[in-house]
């Protein structure tokens, strides 16, 4: 099971290096998003930290969704997924590592250049530090729920609209507990180990569930 695990990682990062420009995309929209709120709402100090929290998931929320629609639609259109599916080994388990490929590829390069966000929104050091540990937590969980909705749309017409209309309602506790681990940071004497805990139960419940449930709509797709 390990040896499928990492034999189809490798393969999912490397055919994504090969369409580099993806990544890019992500990236510049996340980078497109953030840098567009301050021009509407002005360069003040204070406003800026205090939409700072919500801007930075939004922007991460919607960037997620963009690579959504082909997370499995070039293996579904080659025949690949298929072969997966009648493989011996667990269809979870190679579903597990198509999400694991997908947050390396999207939700990390989010994690690591959130530090602009600091920049443009004038943020203290503190808080930038609890932005990118509730980013680490809250991405991959974006990433397994996404997959479900991605799973359940696949080979449908506008498919990417549709896992956008699945998946956003169930993105807003990590989007909200997120944000409120961030402005929570820039308060005195408020605690965020509730924040994190919540966001590390709704970790700990999307890796358990998230890939059996994805398999299980990948299995009613490819009927």
């Amino acid at each position: 099971m390990l040896n499928v695990f990492w034999l189809l990682l490798k393969r999912d990062l490397l055919l994504a290096l090969r369409r580099r420009s993806e990544i890019f995309t992500v990236l510049f929209f996340f980078l497109v998003v953030i840098s567009l709120f301050p021009l509407g709402v002005g360069t003040e100090d204070k406003t800026l930290k205090q939409i700072a929290p919500g801007v930075v998931w939004i922007a991460a929320l919607l960037a997620s969704t963009l690579a959504l629609d082909r997370l499995f639609s070039s293996d579904f259109s080659d025949g690949t997924l298929e072969q997966l599916a009648l493989a011996p080994q667990s269809l979870s388990i190679m579903v597990l590592a198509k999400m694991v490929a997908h947050w390396l590829l999207t939700g990390l390069p989010l994690v690591l250049i959130s530090p602009l966000v600091g920049l443009f929104y004038h943020l203290p050091n503190d808080s930038m530090v609890v932005m990118m540990l509730v980013l680490l937590i809250g991405t991959p969980i974006l990433s397994m729920i996404g997959a479900i909705g991605a799973a359940l749309t696949l080979g449908l017409r506008g498919g990417g609209v549709l896992v956008s209309l699945l998946v956003l309602p169930f993105y807003l506790p990590v989007m909200v507990y997120g944000s409120g681990a961030i402005a929570s940071s820039m308060l005195e004497g408020l605690s965020l180990q509730p924040y994190f805990l919540l966001l590390g139960a709704f970790a700990l419940l999307a890796i358990v569930f998230s890939p059996w449930a994805t398999a299980a709509a990948l299995k009613i797709s490819l009927e």
